[in-house]
Protein backbone atom coordinates (compact mmCIF):
# COMPACT_ATOMS: atom_id res chain seq x y z
CA UNK A 1 0.00 0.00 0.00
CA UNK A 2 1.33 3.24 -0.63
CA UNK A 3 2.01 6.05 1.75
CA UNK A 4 -0.80 8.03 0.62
CA UNK A 5 -3.35 5.39 0.41
CA UNK A 6 -2.52 4.74 3.58
CA UNK A 7 -5.19 4.93 6.35
CA UNK A 8 -5.40 5.36 10.22
CA UNK A 9 -7.04 2.78 12.27
CA UNK A 10 -8.75 2.90 15.71
CA UNK A 11 -6.94 0.52 18.28
CA UNK A 12 -8.95 -1.12 20.66
CA UNK A 13 -7.85 -2.55 24.01
CA UNK A 14 -9.24 -5.58 24.46
CA UNK A 15 -8.18 -6.99 27.84
CA UNK A 16 -5.29 -7.53 29.48
CA UNK A 17 -3.76 -10.48 32.14
CA UNK A 18 -1.35 -10.16 34.96
CA UNK A 19 0.26 -12.58 37.52
CA UNK A 20 0.30 -11.45 41.16
CA UNK A 21 3.17 -8.82 41.56
CA UNK A 22 5.95 -10.15 44.53
CA UNK A 23 7.87 -8.12 46.79
CA UNK A 24 11.40 -9.34 45.63
CA UNK A 25 13.20 -12.42 47.55
CA UNK A 26 9.83 -13.84 47.99
CA UNK A 27 7.36 -16.44 46.12
CA UNK A 28 9.45 -15.96 43.00
CA UNK A 29 12.79 -15.51 44.19
CA UNK A 30 13.44 -18.01 41.65
CA UNK A 31 10.90 -17.57 38.92
CA UNK A 32 13.04 -16.22 35.86
CA UNK A 33 11.78 -13.25 33.58
CA UNK A 34 10.27 -15.72 31.07
CA UNK A 35 8.64 -18.25 33.93
CA UNK A 36 6.33 -15.23 34.75
CA UNK A 37 5.80 -13.51 31.42
CA UNK A 38 4.63 -17.17 29.79
CA UNK A 39 2.38 -17.48 33.11
CA UNK A 40 0.74 -13.80 32.35
CA UNK A 41 0.71 -14.81 28.98
CA UNK A 42 -1.11 -17.88 28.77
CA UNK A 43 -3.58 -16.13 31.33
CA UNK A 44 -4.37 -14.33 28.35
CA UNK A 45 -4.11 -16.26 25.76
CA UNK A 46 -6.83 -18.49 27.60
CA UNK A 47 -8.85 -16.14 28.18
CA UNK A 48 -9.35 -14.62 25.04
CA UNK A 49 -9.05 -18.09 23.23
CA UNK A 50 -5.91 -17.10 21.08
CA UNK A 51 -4.17 -20.56 20.69
CA UNK A 52 -4.86 -20.88 17.03
CA UNK A 53 -2.29 -19.97 14.13
CA UNK A 54 -2.20 -16.35 12.82
CA UNK A 55 -4.70 -15.12 16.42
CA UNK A 56 -2.33 -13.03 17.52
CA UNK A 57 0.09 -10.69 14.78
CA UNK A 58 3.08 -10.64 17.18
CA UNK A 59 4.30 -10.45 20.67
CA UNK A 60 6.19 -7.40 21.89
CA UNK A 61 7.69 -7.37 25.57
CA UNK A 62 10.40 -6.48 27.44
CA UNK A 63 12.39 -6.74 30.69
CA UNK A 64 14.58 -4.54 32.24
CA UNK A 65 17.29 -6.40 34.54
CA UNK A 66 17.73 -9.70 31.59
CA UNK A 67 20.34 -12.09 32.09
CA UNK A 68 21.94 -13.53 29.01
CA UNK A 69 19.48 -16.07 29.26
CA UNK A 70 17.20 -13.73 28.43
CA UNK A 71 18.01 -13.55 24.59
CA UNK A 72 14.56 -13.00 22.46
CA UNK A 73 12.58 -13.09 25.56
CA UNK A 74 9.50 -12.46 23.88
CA UNK A 75 9.95 -15.02 21.00
CA UNK A 76 11.21 -17.46 23.83
CA UNK A 77 8.35 -16.77 25.94
CA UNK A 78 5.68 -17.45 23.06
CA UNK A 79 7.69 -20.69 22.59
CA UNK A 80 7.06 -21.78 26.04
CA UNK A 81 3.38 -20.36 26.45
CA UNK A 82 0.18 -21.87 24.89
CA UNK A 83 0.43 -18.96 22.57
CA UNK A 84 0.93 -20.43 18.86
CA UNK A 85 4.59 -21.12 18.36
CA UNK A 86 4.20 -19.63 14.45
CA UNK A 87 3.49 -15.83 16.50
CA UNK A 88 6.43 -13.75 15.61
CA UNK A 89 7.81 -11.60 18.70
CA UNK A 90 10.04 -9.04 19.54
CA UNK A 91 11.85 -7.21 22.56
CA UNK A 92 11.66 -3.62 23.94
CA UNK A 93 13.44 -1.99 26.72
CA UNK A 94 12.67 1.82 27.80
CA UNK A 95 12.84 1.29 31.91
CA UNK A 96 9.94 1.41 33.65
CA UNK A 97 7.98 3.02 30.65
CA UNK A 98 8.77 -0.46 28.56
CA UNK A 99 5.38 -1.71 29.47
CA UNK A 100 3.52 1.23 28.28
CA UNK A 101 6.22 1.80 25.00
CA UNK A 102 5.75 -1.57 24.26
CA UNK A 103 1.73 -1.36 23.90
CA UNK A 104 2.80 1.84 21.79
CA UNK A 105 4.59 -0.07 19.50
CA UNK A 106 2.17 -2.97 18.85
CA UNK A 107 -0.36 -0.54 18.52
CA UNK A 108 1.19 1.63 15.40
CA UNK A 109 1.20 -1.70 13.44
CA UNK A 110 -2.39 -2.14 14.15
CA UNK A 111 -2.82 1.48 13.31
CA UNK A 112 -1.46 1.27 10.04
CA UNK A 113 -3.11 -1.89 8.86
CA UNK A 114 0.32 -4.03 9.25
CA UNK A 115 -1.10 -6.72 11.49
CA UNK A 116 -4.91 -7.07 13.20
CA UNK A 117 -4.01 -8.13 16.20
CA UNK A 118 -1.06 -8.21 19.29
CA UNK A 119 0.17 -8.42 22.59
CA UNK A 120 2.28 -6.38 24.12
CA UNK A 121 3.80 -6.45 27.99
CA UNK A 122 6.67 -6.75 30.00
CA UNK A 123 8.06 -8.65 32.92
CA UNK A 124 10.88 -7.98 35.79
CA UNK A 125 12.24 -9.74 38.37
CA UNK A 126 14.45 -8.17 41.28
CA UNK A 127 14.90 -11.09 43.28
CA UNK A 128 16.40 -12.86 40.02
CA UNK A 129 18.80 -9.82 39.20
CA UNK A 130 21.79 -10.90 36.76
CA UNK A 131 25.19 -11.00 38.13
CA UNK A 132 28.04 -9.66 36.26
CA UNK A 133 31.57 -10.94 36.53
CA UNK A 134 34.17 -8.25 37.55
CA UNK A 135 35.22 -6.65 34.69
CA UNK A 136 38.68 -7.20 35.66
CA UNK A 137 38.60 -10.88 35.40
CA UNK A 138 36.48 -10.84 32.21
CA UNK A 139 39.52 -8.35 30.00
CA UNK A 140 42.22 -11.26 31.46
CA UNK A 141 39.90 -13.99 30.35
CA UNK A 142 39.44 -12.37 27.00
CA UNK A 143 42.76 -12.19 26.84
CA UNK A 144 43.56 -15.64 27.74
CA UNK A 145 41.46 -16.59 24.72
CA UNK A 146 43.23 -14.28 22.57
CA UNK A 147 46.54 -15.78 23.25
CA UNK A 148 47.66 -18.58 21.14
CA UNK A 149 49.71 -20.63 23.05
CA UNK A 150 49.48 -22.66 26.16
CA UNK A 151 52.35 -21.09 27.90
CA UNK A 152 50.95 -17.63 26.94
CA UNK A 153 47.56 -18.48 28.74
CA UNK A 154 48.82 -19.39 31.56
CA UNK A 155 50.84 -16.63 32.24
CA UNK A 156 47.61 -14.32 31.37
CA UNK A 157 45.49 -16.27 33.70
CA UNK A 158 47.84 -16.06 36.85
CA UNK A 159 47.11 -12.26 36.45
CA UNK A 160 43.74 -13.37 38.36
CA UNK A 161 43.48 -12.01 42.27
CA UNK A 162 41.24 -12.92 44.40
CA UNK A 163 39.22 -10.01 44.12
CA UNK A 164 38.85 -10.16 41.03
CA UNK A 165 36.09 -13.15 42.03
CA UNK A 166 33.42 -10.20 43.45
CA UNK A 167 30.86 -10.09 40.95
CA UNK A 168 29.12 -7.00 39.84
CA UNK A 169 26.11 -6.32 41.28
CA UNK A 170 23.27 -4.71 39.07
CA UNK A 171 23.30 -0.84 41.07
CA UNK A 172 19.86 0.93 41.50
CA UNK A 173 21.73 4.34 40.07
CA UNK A 174 22.00 6.49 37.22
CA UNK A 175 24.97 5.96 35.79
CA UNK A 176 25.30 9.74 34.82
CA UNK A 177 24.97 10.68 38.36
CA UNK A 178 25.52 7.82 40.98
CA UNK A 179 22.46 8.45 42.71
CA UNK A 180 19.93 6.30 42.86
CA UNK A 181 16.33 6.71 41.56
CA UNK A 182 15.09 7.62 45.44
CA UNK A 183 17.69 10.13 45.81
CA UNK A 184 16.50 11.79 42.97
CA UNK A 185 13.37 12.14 43.86
CA UNK A 186 14.04 13.29 47.04
CA UNK A 187 15.81 16.50 45.97
CA UNK A 188 12.90 16.96 43.48
CA UNK A 189 10.19 16.47 46.44
CA UNK A 190 12.26 19.00 48.60
CA UNK A 191 12.47 21.34 45.16
CA UNK A 192 8.54 21.36 45.05
CA UNK A 193 7.93 21.58 48.69
CA UNK A 194 6.23 18.19 48.43
CA UNK A 195 5.33 17.21 52.65
CA UNK A 196 5.42 14.31 54.25
CA UNK A 197 2.10 14.08 55.59
CA UNK A 198 0.91 14.43 51.87
CA UNK A 199 3.30 11.51 50.73
CA UNK A 200 1.89 9.39 53.52
CA UNK A 201 -1.55 10.18 52.66
CA UNK A 202 -1.54 9.08 48.89
CA UNK A 203 1.07 6.17 49.57
CA UNK A 204 -2.17 5.01 51.81
CA UNK A 205 -4.92 5.86 49.52
CA UNK A 206 -3.26 3.70 46.89
CA UNK A 207 -3.46 0.59 49.14
CA UNK A 208 -6.85 1.18 50.64
CA UNK A 209 -8.01 1.08 46.96
CA UNK A 210 -6.58 -1.57 45.62
CA UNK A 211 -7.93 -3.62 48.33
CA UNK A 212 -11.47 -2.00 47.99
CA UNK A 213 -10.97 -3.06 43.63
CA UNK A 214 -10.15 -6.76 44.85
CA UNK A 215 -12.79 -6.50 47.19
CA UNK A 216 -15.09 -6.05 44.35
CA UNK A 217 -13.85 -8.46 42.38
CA UNK A 218 -12.48 -6.03 39.95
CA UNK A 219 -9.35 -8.06 39.01
CA UNK A 220 -10.96 -11.34 38.95
CA UNK A 221 -10.00 -11.44 35.37
CA UNK A 222 -7.21 -9.47 35.12
CA UNK A 223 -5.06 -11.76 37.94
CA UNK A 224 -4.00 -15.10 37.41
CA UNK A 225 -2.90 -17.32 40.44
CA UNK A 226 1.01 -17.71 40.49
CA UNK A 227 3.07 -19.65 42.58
CA UNK A 228 0.31 -19.76 45.51
CA UNK A 229 -0.09 -16.35 44.99
CA UNK A 230 -3.34 -14.96 44.31
CA UNK A 231 -3.78 -10.98 44.98
CA UNK A 232 -0.55 -8.72 44.94
CA UNK A 233 1.58 -9.85 47.74
CA UNK A 234 2.66 -5.45 48.70
CA UNK A 235 -1.10 -4.50 49.61
CA UNK A 236 -1.58 -3.63 52.97
CA UNK A 237 -5.45 -3.23 53.28
CA UNK A 238 -5.03 -1.52 56.67
CA UNK A 239 -2.87 1.14 55.87
CA UNK A 240 -3.62 4.47 57.32
CA UNK A 241 -1.60 7.82 56.76
CA UNK A 242 -1.07 7.77 60.84
CA UNK A 243 0.35 4.20 60.56
CA UNK A 244 3.06 5.67 57.52
CA UNK A 245 3.88 8.29 59.31
CA UNK A 246 5.51 6.17 62.27
CA UNK A 247 8.40 4.80 59.09
CA UNK A 248 11.63 6.29 59.00
CA UNK A 249 13.22 8.35 56.16
CA UNK A 250 15.00 6.06 53.65
CA UNK A 251 16.34 8.77 50.82
CA UNK A 252 17.20 12.00 51.03
CA UNK A 253 19.22 12.53 54.37
CA UNK A 254 21.86 14.60 53.70
CA UNK A 255 18.61 17.39 52.83
CA UNK A 256 16.65 18.98 55.20
CA UNK A 257 13.76 17.34 56.56
CA UNK A 258 13.75 14.45 54.62
CA UNK A 259 10.39 12.83 54.28
CA UNK A 260 10.71 9.76 51.66
CA UNK A 261 9.95 6.48 53.46
CA UNK A 262 10.10 2.50 52.46
CA UNK A 263 5.82 3.22 52.93
CA UNK A 264 5.65 6.01 50.42
CA UNK A 265 8.43 4.42 47.68
CA UNK A 266 7.88 1.48 45.80
CA UNK A 267 9.30 -1.92 47.19
CA UNK A 268 11.42 -3.96 44.76
CA UNK A 269 8.83 -6.05 42.67
CA UNK A 270 9.02 -9.33 40.79
CA UNK A 271 5.66 -10.05 38.05
CA UNK A 272 4.34 -9.93 34.47
CA UNK A 273 1.71 -7.93 32.81
CA UNK A 274 -0.15 -8.42 28.91
CA UNK A 275 -2.74 -6.57 27.29
CA UNK A 276 -4.27 -7.89 23.67
CA UNK A 277 -4.27 -4.87 21.46
CA UNK A 278 -6.48 -5.12 17.95
CA UNK A 279 -8.37 -3.32 15.36
CA UNK A 280 -12.21 -3.40 15.69
CA UNK A 281 -12.59 -5.56 12.70
CA UNK A 282 -10.66 -8.36 14.47
CA UNK A 283 -12.51 -7.68 17.97
CA UNK A 284 -15.95 -7.80 16.09
CA UNK A 285 -15.30 -11.06 14.41
CA UNK A 286 -14.56 -12.49 17.47
CA UNK A 287 -17.52 -11.26 19.18
CA UNK A 288 -15.14 -9.16 21.80
CA UNK A 289 -16.25 -6.07 23.34
CA UNK A 290 -13.28 -3.17 23.14
CA UNK A 291 -12.65 -2.09 26.83
CA UNK A 292 -11.55 0.97 25.18
CA UNK A 293 -9.17 2.71 22.61
CA UNK A 294 -5.77 4.12 22.65
CA UNK A 295 -6.23 7.45 20.94
CA UNK A 296 -3.15 9.48 21.79
CA UNK A 297 0.61 8.84 23.11
CA UNK A 298 3.58 10.62 23.89
CA UNK A 299 7.32 10.43 24.93
CA UNK A 300 9.80 12.96 26.40
CA UNK A 301 12.61 13.15 28.02
CA UNK A 302 14.38 15.53 30.67
CA UNK A 303 17.96 17.08 31.45
CA UNK A 304 18.45 15.76 34.50
CA UNK A 305 22.77 16.07 34.54
CA UNK A 306 22.79 19.59 33.36
CA UNK A 307 19.42 20.81 33.50
CA UNK A 308 16.73 22.53 36.49
CA UNK A 309 17.67 19.65 38.76
CA UNK A 310 17.47 21.85 41.99
CA UNK A 311 14.44 23.64 40.89
CA UNK A 312 12.41 20.66 40.51
CA UNK A 313 11.71 21.35 36.55
CA UNK A 314 14.05 18.84 34.93
CA UNK A 315 14.32 16.33 38.19
CA UNK A 316 14.63 12.72 36.80
CA UNK A 317 11.31 11.47 37.07
CA UNK A 318 10.17 15.04 35.57
CA UNK A 319 9.54 14.24 32.25
CA UNK A 320 5.77 13.48 31.92
CA UNK A 321 5.16 17.12 32.85
CA UNK A 322 6.51 18.09 29.45
CA UNK A 323 5.22 14.73 27.90
CA UNK A 324 1.28 15.25 28.81
CA UNK A 325 0.78 19.09 27.95
CA UNK A 326 2.34 18.40 24.55
CA UNK A 327 0.10 15.23 23.92
CA UNK A 328 -2.80 17.02 25.42
CA UNK A 329 -2.35 20.17 23.26
CA UNK A 330 -2.30 18.07 20.17
CA UNK A 331 -5.71 16.30 21.31
CA UNK A 332 -6.82 19.25 21.69
CA UNK A 333 -7.77 18.65 25.50
CA UNK A 334 -7.02 19.64 29.01
CA UNK A 335 -7.26 17.72 32.50
CA UNK A 336 -10.87 18.46 32.72
CA UNK A 337 -11.45 16.57 30.50
CA UNK A 338 -10.48 13.57 31.63
CA UNK A 339 -12.42 10.94 33.94
CA UNK A 340 -9.45 9.28 35.30
CA UNK A 341 -5.79 10.05 35.45
CA UNK A 342 -3.48 6.89 35.68
CA UNK A 343 0.05 8.19 37.15
CA UNK A 344 2.43 5.72 37.41
CA UNK A 345 3.71 5.90 41.43
CA UNK A 346 7.26 5.15 41.53
CA UNK A 347 7.19 7.35 44.69
CA UNK A 348 4.44 9.29 46.23
CA UNK A 349 6.52 12.73 46.03
CA UNK A 350 7.02 12.09 42.43
CA UNK A 351 2.81 11.96 41.62
CA UNK A 352 2.38 14.71 43.66
CA UNK A 353 5.58 16.80 42.03
CA UNK A 354 3.83 16.12 38.62
CA UNK A 355 0.88 16.98 39.27
CA UNK A 356 2.62 19.86 41.13
CA UNK A 357 4.15 20.46 37.57
CA UNK A 358 1.40 20.16 35.52
CA UNK A 359 -0.49 23.01 37.33
CA UNK A 360 2.41 25.56 37.02
CA UNK A 361 2.28 24.62 33.35
CA UNK A 362 -1.39 25.77 32.91
CA UNK A 363 -3.37 22.53 32.59
CA UNK A 364 -4.98 22.58 36.04
CA UNK A 365 -5.98 20.40 38.97
CA UNK A 366 -6.72 16.52 39.10
CA UNK A 367 -9.82 15.72 41.20
CA UNK A 368 -8.19 13.20 43.77
CA UNK A 369 -11.16 10.96 43.80
CA UNK A 370 -10.18 10.71 39.57
CA UNK A 371 -6.27 9.90 40.84
CA UNK A 372 -5.40 5.97 40.46
CA UNK A 373 -8.66 4.89 41.60
CA UNK A 374 -8.02 1.28 41.75
CA UNK A 375 -4.63 1.90 43.35
CA UNK A 376 -1.30 1.52 41.92
CA UNK A 377 2.14 1.14 42.29
CA UNK A 378 2.59 2.04 45.92
CA UNK A 379 0.39 -0.95 46.71
CA UNK A 380 0.58 -3.44 43.58
CA UNK A 381 4.30 -2.81 43.66
CA UNK A 382 6.77 -2.03 40.53
CA UNK A 383 8.33 -4.75 38.42
CA UNK A 384 9.73 -2.28 35.95
CA UNK A 385 8.68 -3.63 32.49
CA UNK A 386 5.26 -4.99 33.89
CA UNK A 387 3.97 -1.86 34.67
CA UNK A 388 3.02 0.03 31.63
CA UNK A 389 0.65 -3.36 30.98
CA UNK A 390 -0.97 -3.17 34.24
CA UNK A 391 -1.81 0.13 34.01
CA UNK A 392 -3.24 0.16 30.21
CA UNK A 393 -5.32 -3.23 31.30
CA UNK A 394 -6.79 -1.53 34.64
CA UNK A 395 -7.52 1.52 33.01
CA UNK A 396 -9.38 0.28 29.98
CA UNK A 397 -11.52 -2.24 32.37
CA UNK A 398 -12.42 1.14 34.46
CA UNK A 399 -13.37 2.68 31.62
CA UNK A 400 -15.40 -0.03 30.54
CA UNK A 401 -17.53 -0.05 33.49
CA UNK A 402 -18.80 3.52 32.43
CA UNK A 403 -22.00 3.27 30.69
CA UNK A 404 -20.82 6.87 29.17
CA UNK A 405 -18.23 8.05 26.96
CA UNK A 406 -14.81 7.84 29.00
CA UNK A 407 -11.52 9.14 28.70
CA UNK A 408 -7.83 8.04 31.01
CA UNK A 409 -5.44 9.67 31.22
CA UNK A 410 -1.77 7.76 31.62
CA UNK A 411 1.63 9.11 32.88
CA UNK A 412 4.72 6.77 33.43
CA UNK A 413 8.34 8.18 34.59
CA UNK A 414 11.52 6.31 33.68
CA UNK A 415 15.10 5.92 34.60
CA UNK A 416 16.84 7.73 32.45
CA UNK A 417 14.80 11.30 32.76
CA UNK A 418 12.54 9.52 30.69
CA UNK A 419 8.36 9.52 30.34
CA UNK A 420 5.93 7.65 28.67
CA UNK A 421 2.04 8.94 28.39
CA UNK A 422 -0.83 8.01 26.55
CA UNK A 423 -4.76 8.91 26.35
CA UNK A 424 -7.45 5.54 26.25
CA UNK A 425 -11.20 6.68 25.81
CA UNK A 426 -14.21 4.68 25.87
CA UNK A 427 -16.53 5.65 22.94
Amino acid sequence: MSPEKMSVRRVAVVGGARIPFARSDGPYATASNQQMLTAALDGLTERFGLQEPGAVGEFVAGAVLKHSRDFNLARETVLGSRLHPTTPAYDIQQACGTGLQAVIAAANKIALGQTESAVAGGADTASDAPLGVNDTLRRILLEARRVKSLGGRVKTLAKVRPGHFVPDIPRNAEPRTGLSMGEHAAVTALAWGIGRAAQDELAAASHQRLAAAYERGFFQDLVVPFRGLARDQNLRPGSTAEKLASLKPVFGLDLPDPTMTAGNSTPLTDGAATVLLASEEWARERGLEPQAYLTAYETAAVDFVGGDVAGGDDGLLMAPAYAVPRMLERAGLGLADFDLVEIHEAFASQVLATLAAWEKRGLGTVDRARLNVAGSSLATGHPFAATGARIVATLAKLLAERDAPARGLISVCAAGGQGVTAILERA
